[in-house]
């Protein structure tokens, strides 16, 4: 049993990780914590004897500088006594799995928030075209997902209104320019949806919650060959699911 770790300073798509877990198969177990006092999650999940832990954020992983994010994430794994890294870090490392190194940007949040996490990208060496500040995805009953919005739409659309609020989000930011599109709002659901989205785009679709997991396989040198959860599952070499 290999059990990872995932822990959630702000609001996150609880609802994926269980469905990850399921489509990944019954060796992989998958832990998240929300919390805000992380150093608490954190010893959480150590206890619960998780091999690698992710910090899935959004504005948190990237401020001020990839250095100074760097240095947090060394803290964080002394304390857990694991590997450890965060979602900016998983975007980059991911994107570059695809050879994706043109990406657009669909970023939640303020314009200075999107602005710096596309000045991440940059630093981990990605191109970034089309829109990096395409805004919040509309729920099904008119709440936003962003940070700061209204949470009770988080997760709670269902069917086809989820999908299209989606693809919506990640067509605004489309340029034909790039190579993937990047969804990094980690409140938004979507392990449900990646091969609708890549099918609608075109393109590998990378998305806060599915990073996540493979970052953290990637630190406990798994791979799982699972295209539901998108092209970014499907690389070699694979642990066949």
């Amino acid at each position: 049993m290999t059990a990872l770790g995932f822990l959630s300073p702000g609001p996150s798509a609880a609802d994926d990780y269980p469905r990850i877990e399921q489509l990944l198969g019954s060796d992989i177990r998958l832990d998240l914590v929300r919390t805000d006092r992380p150093a608490e999650g954190v010893e959480q999940l150590r206890l619960a004897g998780v091999e690698a832990v992710v910090w899935v954020c959004a504005d948190e992983g990237v401020a001020p500088d990839p250095d100074t994010a760097r240095n947090r994430l060394r803290d964080l794994a002394t304390t857990a006594g694991t590997p450890a890294s965060s979602t900016p870090f998983a975007f980059v490392r991911a994107a570059r799995e695809i050879d994706a190194t043109t990406v657009a940007v669909s970023a939640s949040g303020t314009p200075q928030e999107a602005a710096r996490f596309a000045e991440f990208l940059r630093a981990g060496g990605l191109e970034v075209v089309g829109d990096t500040g395409a805004g919040p995805a509309e729920t099904a009953d008119g709440g936003e997902t962003a940070d700061g919005g209204e949470e009770a739409g988080r997760g709670e659309e269902t069917g086809g209104d989820e999908e299209a609020a989606l693809l919506a989000l990640a067509r605004a930011a489309d340029d034909p320019r790039a190579r993937a599109v990047l969804l990094p709002d980690p409140g938004l659901s979507t392990a449900a949806h990646l091969p609708a989205l890549e099918a609608a785009l075109g393109k590998p679709v990378l998305t806060a919650s599915q990073v996540a997991v493979w970052e953290a396989l990637r630190l406990t040198d798994r791979r799982v060959h699972a295209p539901e959860l998108g092209a970014l599952f499907t690389r070699e070499p694979i642990v066949q699911v």
